[in-house]
């Protein structure tokens, strides 16, 4: 077997697959995003890259803020549905039985069923061609207390979080190793 070759394209998968909301408690919008991820640590800071076609476009541009809304098993069917519907037709937070919630640094509301909400303040815009990337500073993380366990840490295997591939949705969750593991030291046993 041998690696053929295949032209150019987006093909970089797993990707997460989350609920990107815009615009105020009174007039917001959620739209799902996949191309979404960390640009930076110190300060932190993430991105969405959105068609300027899509209906939450204008609104970030405008406001200058969203909220990334992490998915999991319970919100695939809302991920999908407010994947293909527009926002300008439809109350997606109505239709799909979303709650929202005031955030704490933005403007727009976070989704209250999300097992993390990620407040975001657009710092640059850049323009690539069929979408437009928000690089954005991250304000707040808004973990939901049932993930945090006894340590104070985020549990992410109890979340049960989705990813997107190739035109399907994934569930994630089974952790295989920890960073630096291949090169930790061995403990050994001291008997007595």
């Amino acid at each position: 077997m041998s690696k053929i070759t295949w032209k150019p394209a987006t093909f970089e998968y797993p990707i997460p697959a989350v609920l990107v909301t815009s615009g105020t408690m009174e007039e917001s919008n959620v739209m799902t995003a996949a191309w979404t991820g960390i640009v930076n640590t110190k300060p932190p800071m993430v991105y969405v890259s959105i068609r300027p076609e899509r209906y939450s476009y204008n609104i970030i541009k405008e406001n200058m803020e969203f909220v990334i809304n992490l998915t999991n098993e319970k919100l695939t069917y809302a991920t999908d549905w407010c994947g293909v519907k527009s926002g300008e037709k439809v109350d997606k937070f109505e239709k799909m039985h979303l709650t929202k919630e005031k955030a704490n640094f933005v403007k727009c509301p976070t989704i209250k069923e999300s097992p993390v909400s990620i407040e975001c303040k657009v710092v640059e815009i850049k323009e690539l061609g069929s979408h437009t990337m928000f690089i954005a500073e991250v304000l707040s993380i808004d973990p939901d207390d049932k993930y945090i366990n006894e340590k104070g840490e985020f549990d992410i295997s109890k979340c049960n979080l989705i990813a997107y591939a190739n035109g399907g949705y994934y569930l994630l969750g089974k952790k295989i190793g920890k960073f630096g593991y291949s090169v930790q030291k061995k403990r050994k046993n001291k008997l007595k």
